[in-house]
């Protein structure tokens, strides 16, 4: 047997319904992935193998709320293609070496005795 995709639109107006709703599917036989989806994370999205949707749809609408069967089909494999990575440009920068500093010595001619200039 194929693995299927089943989609339920839950009525969930908080994070406890919707946590509450994602661990009754989860505990359900069969199931491979579950996923909540739509803008206001008000579906739940059941892959599986094996699944009774309506038991799942009812078990949903006892514990949490109005549940509604939106789709059941045949779950399809997302290929992804690979992205073209950009090539990466290495800049090489130009060396820039500079001769050492000229050290100057100056040297003060003795004037009585002493080596330093005592003007």
């Amino acid at each position: 047997m194929a693995k299927q995709k089943i989609v339920i639109k839950v009525q969930m107006t908080c994070d406890k319904c919707r946590s509450k709703a994602m661990a009754l599917v989860a505990a359900t036989g069969g199931v491979d992935s579950v996923a909540l989806a739509g803008d206001a994370k008000d579906q739940v999205v059941v892959v599986g193998d094996g699944v009774d949707s309506i038991k799942l749809t009812t078990a949903l609408r006892k514990k949490v709320g109005h549940a509604m069967l939106v789709t059941v089909g045949e779950a399809k494999k997302e290929e992804k293609k690979p992205e073209a990575t950009p090539a990466v440009v290495d800049y090489t920068y130009p060396w820039l070496h500079y001769p050492p500093p000229a050290h100057v010595v100056y040297e003060y001619p003795a004037t009585s005795g002493y080596s330093w200039p005592w003007w």
